[in-house]
C-alpha cells in the first residue's frame, strides 16, 4: 500500500497492459503518425488531467471485479482498435528530425486497478479540499527523453466507511458504490473512518487533453454501454460514425515547415544537455510543491452569465464605446474569475498580467479540418494587461474586452502557425515577475455526457490545475442551463478571499 504526502493510501490490485482488440478479421497494423505544427507547439507543455467520478448503487467488490471491470477492459480494447495511436508511444529516434507517434504489435495502454481510502463524498463535492488529495488518483505517464507513453489509465475503487457520530454508528439501508475511470493522455493524443460497516465506493479515473481525447473517452463509454447486457467476451459492436476518428495528417497544411521551426525553438530553449528531450516543462508548483494548496468548485448559472454580459455592455455604453465584443460564456466566466484571482493574490498594481487563450481550430482552418479529426488542433493567443487595470471597478469589462479581442484573432490567418508566435511563447516562459492567467477545459466539451452505462458522472475535476495555476472549466451538471463549473486551486487564505469576491461580485450585478 503506497503512502502519499496527504496520508491517503492507494493499494494497487492489478497493473496490466490492454492492447487493441484482435480477431480473425480485425488486427491493428504497425504505423507511424507524424506530428503537425499544432503538436510540436504543445508537446513540451504538461498534459491536462481529468478525473471522472461515478456513483453506482448496490455495488460490491465482487460485482465490480466480476462484471464491471471485465466489461470495462473489453470496451477499452475495442476502443483502442479504433484509436490505436493511444496504444503506442511518442518517440524521438536518434535519426529523426522530430518526434512521432509509433505503434508496434503488442503495444498497449497501461491499466492500473487500485483501491483508495479517500473520501468519495469529499472528492465529488464542491467545497474546499486539499489539492493534494487528488494526486494519488491520477495515473502518471512514463516519460523519458526519447520515449513517452501516449496514454495511461487507472480504475480505482474508493473504500469509504460508515461514519460514527459521537461514538454511535450512523447506519445506512444500502451500500452506494461510487465508480470512476482514469486515464493519462499526452497532449499529443491529446473519508472518514470508524469500526462500523463497509460502505464502498468504486471510481474510475482518466485524463484527457483536448476535444479529440474527449472523443476517445466518449467512444470508450459508448462501447462500455453497448456491451453492458452482452457477453463481454463475444461482444464486438461497431463504433458510431461521429466517434470514428480521422488520423489523416495531410489535412493540416504546413507549406512553410512551421512544425520544424517550433521543434528548433524548443531545442534551443531546453539547453544543450537535453535538446531532444520529450520531458515536459516543469511548472512553478512542481518545483515548490503544492501541499498548502486547496481546491474549490464555483459555479455560474446561465442567469449569472447573462447578468455579467449585461454589466460589461453597460460599462462599455456608459464609456461611449460601441465595440462589437465577443461576450461568450467562456469570455465572461474567465473575466470574472481572473479579476477575482488577481485581487485574491494581492498582485501588485504595476505587475504585468499575461493571458493565454486556446481554441479549437478545426473549423477555423481553410479548408476546415474534419470534426472527427483526432489530434492536437488547438491554437493559442497571448496578450497582456496591467494588474492595475484589472482591479478597477470596471475590471471585469477590461478583461472581457481583452479576451474578446484575443478570440477574434483565432480566426483566418490567426490560427496558422508562425515563428513570431513561438518567439513570443518562449519569451513569456523565460520572463520572471509576471502573472499568467489561463483556463483548462471548456464548457463545450460535454464532460458530463460520458455515460458508461451507470449514468452521468457525479463530478468531473481537472486535477492538473493544481500544478499549472490555471482555472478549470466544465459545463454544469444539469447540462441544459448554460451554466459552467469553475475549478480553482489557491492557497487557503487566498481561496477564502477569492470565494468572497466571486460571490459578492455576482450579488452586485
Amino acid at each position: 500500500m503506497a503512502e502519499t504526502k496527504n496520508n491517503s493510501k492507494v493499494k494497487v490490485h492489478e497493473d496490466t497492459k490492454l492492447t487493441p482488440f484482435s480477431s480473425n478479421s480485425t488486427t491493428a497494423a504497425p504505423f507511424t503518425l507524424p506530428l503537425t505544427y499544432f503538436d510540436t507547439y504543445w508537446f513540451k507543455f504538461p498534459p491536462v488531467e481529468r478525473l471522472f467520478l461515478y456513483q453506482i448503487t448496490e455495488l460490491t467488490s465482487d460485482s465490480f471485479n466480476s462484471a464491471i471491470l471485465p466489461k470495462l477492459k473489453h470496451a477499452l480494447s475495442l476502443t483502442l482498435l479504433h484509436y490505436t495511436p493511444l496504444a503506442g508511444h511518442l518517440m524521438w529516434p536518434p535519426d529523426a528530425a522530430k518526434p512521432a507517434i509509433y505503434y508496434f504489435p503488442d503495444d498497449g495502454v497501461s491499466l492500473t486497478v487500485a483501491e483508495s481510502n479517500s473520501d468519495f463524498a469529499l472528492l465529488s463535492g464542491s467545497g474546499i479540499r486539499d489539492a493534494a488529495e487528488f494526486n494519488p488518483l491520477v495515473p502518471q505517464l512514463s516519460i523519458s527523453d526519447d520515449k513517452t507513453e501516449a496514454h495511461r489509465l487507472s480504475a480505482h475503487r474508493l473504500s469509504a466507511h460508515r461514519l460514527s457520530a459521537h461514538g454511535l454508528s450512523a447506519h445506512g439501508s444500502s451500500a452506494h458504490g461510487l465508480s470512476a475511470h482514469g486515464s493519462s493522455a499526452h497532449r499529443l493524443s491529446a473519508h472518514g473512518s470508524s469500526a462500523h460497516g463497509d460502505l464502498r465506493s468504486d471510481q474510475l479515473i482518466w485524463i484527457s487533453a483536448s476535444t479529440s481525447c474527449m472523443m476517445f473517452i466518449k467512444s470508450w463509454a459508448y462501447f462500455s454501454k453497448q456491451i453492458q447486457s452482452s457477453d463481454v467476451h463475444n461482444a464486438n459492436p461497431s463504433l458510431a460514425p461521429e466517434l470514428t476518428p480521422c488520423f489523416d495528417r495531410t489535412v493540416i497544411k504546413d507549406p512553410d515547415g512551421i512544425d520544424m521551426v517550433y521543434v528548433k525553438h524548443w531545442m534551443d530553449f531546453t539547453g544543450s544537455s537535453d535538446t531532444r528531450s520529450l520531458k515536459v516543462l516543469a511548472t512553478a508548483v512542481d518545483k515548490e510543491g503544492s501541499s498548502d494548496f486547496v481546491r474549490k468548485t464555483f459555479e455560474l448559472s446561465g442567469e449569472d452569465i447573462k447578468k455579467l454580459r449585461d454589466k460589461v455592455n453597460k460599462i462599455n455604453n456608459e464609456a461611449g464605446e460601441s465595440k462589437q465584443l465577443h461576450l461568450s460564456t467562456f469570455v465572461l466566466t474567465c473575466a470574472h474569475a481572473y479579476v477575482c484571482q488577481i485581487r485574491a493574490k494581492r498582485v501588485e498594481a504595476n505587475t504585468t498580467v499575461e493571458f493565454a487563450v486556446g481554441g479549437d481550430c478545426r473549423g477555423r482552418l481553410d479548408p476546415p479540418v474534419p470534426t472527427n479529426y483526432f489530434g492536437n488542433c488547438i491554437g493559442s493567443v497571448i496578450a497582456e494587461a496591467k494588474a492595475s487595470d484589472m482591479i478597477r471597478d470596471d475590471g471585469v469589462a477590461v478583461v472581457a474586452e481583452k479576451l474578446s479581442e484575443m478570440i477574434k484573432v483565432l480566426k483566418g490567418n490567426g490560427v496558422q502557425g508562425s515563428e513570431d508566435k513561438m518567439v513570443k511563447t518562449i519569451a513569456m516562459l523565460k520572463e520572471k515577475g509576471h502573472v499568467m492567467l489561463t483556463a483548462a477545459g471548456s464548457n463545450r466539451f460535454d464532460d458530463y455526457g460520458s455515460d458508461f452505462g451507470w449514468g452521468r458522472p457525479k463530478k468531473v475535476e481537472i486535477v492538473s490545475v493544481d500544478r499549472t495555476g490555471a482555472i478549470s472549466l466544465v459545463e454544469s451538471k444539469d447540462g441544459g442551463g448554460g451554466g459552467v463549473e469553475i475549478g480553482v486551486v489557491l492557497k487557503k487564505q487566498q481561496m477564502e478571499v477569492f470565494a468572497s469576491l466571486f460571490v459578492n461580485g455576482l450579488e452586485d450585478l
